[in-house]
């Protein structure tokens, strides 16, 4: 699958992306590091325990990334979490539901990366 195609597999800006990071070949580096990144299993490990401190961190550093790599999904559903955590420590259940969310385009996004042709 090409660059392309990833980003569209996991509803990202690719000419956003490739606009500010001007080289398919960097892109493609950075949405591959992105597979190694801590951010989202902290967040789960801080919503299983009920930490919504650690809660609000971790998805607002998962939003920082996803909009620096313009997986745009991942993006608007991190952010919505993050919101909803801002200034609140404790979780509800809406921040259960849209965890879940955050959850789906996780899996979308790293699906769609793996998929990308070796280089």
């Amino acid at each position: 699958m090409t660059l392309r195609e990833c980003y569209e597999m996991m509803c990202g800006d690719y000419e956003g992306v490739t606009g500010r990071l001007v080289s398919e070949s960097l892109v493609r580096k950075f949405a591959l590091k992105f597979l190694n990144d801590p951010s989202f299993w902290q967040l789960q490990a801080a919503i299983e325990s009920g930490d919504g401190a650690e809660a609000f961190r971790a998805s607002h550093t998962l939003k920082g990334i996803c909009l620096n790599l313009g997986f745009t999904a991942l993006f608007d559903a991190s952010s919505d979490l993050t919101e909803k955590l801002r200034g609140n420590n404790t979780l509800d259940d809406e921040s259960k539901s849209l965890f879940a969310r955050v959850h789906e385009e996780y899996d979308r996004t790293i699906q769609a990366i793996e998929k990308l042709d070796p280089q």
